[in-house]
């Protein structure tokens, strides 16, 4: 059996909310309305709730499954993605931001 073979347990599913920044208002409703339309053509499963959306992840799952494959009884995986399209950052250029900030400049 191949890990691509691996089954996504029924159960498993991931919390995500989008935050748009630097909006003229302070309602996202008509972000977040694009965003629910993204996801029922998408045709993942999934079920908006008030603070976000909860999403069942195909590949996230199957490596929840390979893990209770192991005997692993309980898996919890925290995701966190950010972009932005108004400068190129790198994870080294935004440490260094802030370290420049606080006199430890690298």
């Amino acid at each position: 059996m191949s890990l691509t073979d691996t089954k996504t347990p029924p159960q498993c599913c991931a919390d995500f909310c989008l935050i748009p920044m630097g909006v003229e208002s302070a309602s996202v409703s008509p972000y977040i309305a694009k965003v629910q339309t993204l996801l029922q053509e998408s045709g993942l499963v999934y079920h908006m709730h008030a603070n976000g959306t909860t999403v069942v992840f195909k590949v996230i799952g199957q490596a929840h499954g390979m893990l209770h494959d192991q005997g692993v009884v309980r898996v919890h995986t925290d995701i966190r993605v950010g972009s932005r399209t108004d400068k190129h950052e790198t994870a080294k250029s935004k440490v260094a931001s802030v370290e420049k900030i606080l006199g430890g400049g690298k």
